[in-house]
C-alpha cells in the first residue's frame, strides 16, 4: 500500500505541466478503434487502470491492441466482429468501461458476464439496464435484498439469429454521459431511431466522435437523435490524440489559487463545452485563470492551455444546476479550493457523487473538517466556509482518487506534514501525480508502506462507498 507525506507549501508552486489523457475520451476512442473496419491508432492514452480495463475487455474479444507508451495500436474488427470471450470480462474499477460495454453487447450473438472490483459492485445499474431491456436486450443485473437497484456483475444473453435490437425514445432521470453513450452504441445495431432526451446535457464526447466518424446523429436542442436507417454501417480507420483530462488539471489550478503567488499552465487540456463547468466557477470566483486555445483533437475536441496566475484570493460562491453537471469529477478539487476562498461555497445538485468510488460528498466532508474546515455536508452538495487557517490531517483515501489528490492540494495549504493513506487507487486515472505535483515545488513523498500496518487517521477517516465519465 502506498501514503504520502506532504508539507506545507512554502514557496509559490510553479511550471508546465502535462496531464494525462482524458478517461472518458480514452475509453470511447478506444472502442469506436475496435469497431473501425481496420487499424487505428489512438495516441495520447491515459496510463491509468481505467483504460487499460477497456483495453483488456476489447482483447478479449478479440480485438488486437499494441500498446507504446501513450500510443495504442489497435486492429480494428467492425461492428459484426467481436468474438466470444474466453471468460468473464473484469472492469476492474472502471464504471465507464462496464457501462460503455454493456451497451455494446447486447447487441452480440453471443453472451458475456462483467464483473467488477468492490467498489464497481456497489454503483447502481438500474437506469442502464432498463432502457437496455426496453430495447431488447437480454441484460440482467445482481439484486440485492435491502436495495431497490441493480448491481454488477451484469449478465449479458446472446440474441438469436431471428432476434435483433429495436428502436429506443428514452428520457433519462439524471445525466449520464455513461448510460447516454451505452445508449447510442446499442442504437448502431439497432433497426430504428435512438431518441435520448436528458435533463441537462452530459458531456458529448460519444457524440462528437460518432459525427465526425458519419454516423447519423442529430442533436435537437435536450435531445440526440441516431438514425441508422441511411447509414452504411461502418467507419474508416483514423488516428486521433487524446487531449488533457480537465479533472486532472483541476488538482494542479487548485493548488496555484490555495498557494500564493503561484503560476502553473498545464498544457493541451480538453476544452470542450460540456466539461469547463470547473473553469466558468473559476471565473465567478474571481480567479486569473486563462484558456489559450490549441487548436482540435480527438472528435473534433477544442484543445487549450490552461494558466493561473495566483494574484488575489478567491471570493466563495453559490453552484448548481447545469454547471455543477459540466464540473461534476472536478467538485472534490473545487471543494479543496474554497477551504482557502474568503467566505461560504455551497455546491448543490451534485447527487451523483454519492455513487462514485465513494460517496464522494461525504468523504470530502470529512477530509474538509479533518484539516480544520467548517463544513456542511448536504444531501446534494456542500456547504464550505473558506477562509480557516488549516491544520495538518491524517486521512484515508477510502479507496478514491479523486479524494486522494484533493487531500493533497489542502496539505499545501495546512501547516505541518499531512499524511494521506491509501493511494494506490490513483493510479486508476493518474500515475505519477505526486511526482508531478513535487516538480512544481510540492514537498510530497510518496512511500510504501505495510498493508497490515495501523494507518487508523489520527483525525478525520475517510470512508469507503461505491459515473460521469
Amino acid at each position: 500500500m502506498k501514503r504520502w507525506r506532504v508539507r506545507t507549501a512554502t514557496s509559490p508552486l510553479r511550471g508546465e505541466v502535462s496531464v494525462p489523457g482524458d478517461k472518458s475520451i480514452g475509453h470511447r476512442a478506444l472502442i469506436f478503434a475496435a469497431l473501425a473496419e481496420g487499424d487505428c491508432v489512438v495516441r495520447g492514452l491515459s496510463g491509468g487502470l481505467d483504460n487499460l480495463a477497456t483495453a483488456d475487455a476489447l482483447r478479449e474479444m478479440g480485438v488486437a491492441i499494441e500498446r507504446e507508451g501513450s500510443t495504442a495500436r489497435v486492429g480494428g474488427v467492425g461492428l459484426r466482429g467481436l468474438r466470444i470471450p474466453p471468460g468473464q470480462l473484469d472492469c476492474g474499477n472502471s464504471g465507464t468501461t462496464m457501462r460503455l460495454l454493456a451497451g455494446l453487447l447486447v447487441a452480440q450473438r453471443f453472451g458475456t458476464r462483467l464483473v467488477g472490483d468492490a467498489s464497481l459492485s456497489r454503483r447502481p445499474m438500474k437506469r442502464l439496464i432498463e432502457p437496455l431491456r426496453a430495447r431488447g436486450g437480454l441484460i440482467a443485473g445482481t439484486v440485492r435484498l435491502e436495495s431497490q437497484d441493480l448491481y454488477a456483475p451484469l449478465s449479458v444473453a446472446p440474441l438469436l439469429e431471428h432476434e435483433h435490437l429495436i428502436g429506443l425514445e428514452h428520457e433519462m432521470g439524471v445525466a449520464s454521459a455513461q448510460v447516454k453513450t451505452a445508449l447510442l452504441l446499442s442504437g448502431l445495431y439497432a433497426r430504428g431511431l435512438t431518441a435520448i432526451r436528458e435533463p441537462v446535457l452530459s458531456r458529448d464526447h460519444t457524440e462528437r466522435m460518432l459525427r465526425a466518424l458519419g454516423v447519423p446523429l442529430e442533436r435537437l436542442g435536450p435531445m440526440v437523435v441516431l438514425d441508422p436507417s441511411e447509414w452504411r454501417g461502418g467507419w474508416d480507420p483514423f488516428e486521433w490524440e487524446v487531449p488533457g483530462d480537465p479533472s486532472s488539471a483541476a488538482f494542479f489550478l487548485a493548488a496555484a489559487h490555495l498557494v500564493p503567488k503561484s503560476e502553473i499552465t498545464v498544457k493541451s487540456v480538453c476544452v470542450n463545452p460540456t466539461r469547463t463547468g470547473f473553469f466558468d466557477v473559476l471565473r465567478a470566483m474571481g480567479s486569473t485563470a486563462y484558456l489559450l486555445p490549441q487548436g482540435d483533437a480527438a472528435g473534433d475536441e477544442p484543445l487549450a492551455d490552461v494558466l493561473v496566475e495566483r494574484s488575489v484570493s478567491l471570493v466563495g460562491t453559490r453552484t448548481g444546476g447545469e454547471l455543477v453537471t459540466r464540473m461534476i469529477d472536478e467538485v472534490p478539487a473545487f471543494a479543496a479550493m474554497a477551504a482557502g476562498a474568503r467566505g461560504r461555497t455551497e455546491i448543490r445538485d451534485a447527487e451523483e457523487l454519492r455513487v462514485k468510488e465513494s460517496d464522494r460528498i461525504a468523504t470530502m466532508t470529512l477530509v474538509l473538517r479533518a484539516f480544520g474546515v467548517a463544513c456542511e455536508e448536504l444531501e446534494d452538495g456542500l456547504r464550505i466556509e473558506g477562509g480557516a487557517r488549516l491544520k495538518a490531517a491524517h486521512v484515508q483515501s477510502g479507496g478514491d482518487h479523486r479524494i486522494a489528490m484533493s487531500a493533497a492540494v489542502l496539505a499545501l495549504r495546512a501547516e505541518g506534514e499531512t499524511i494521506v493513506d491509501d493511494v494506490d487507487c490513483v493510479d486508476t486515472s493518474f500515475p505519477g501525480f505526486a511526482a508531478t505535483l513535487r516538480a512544481l515545488g510540492a514537498d510530497i513523498v510518496e512511500e510504501h508502506v505495510a498493508a497490515d500496518v495501523d494507518s487508523a487517521p489520527r483525525s478525520g477517516v475517510v470512508g469507503s462507498a461505491g459515473g460521469a465519465s
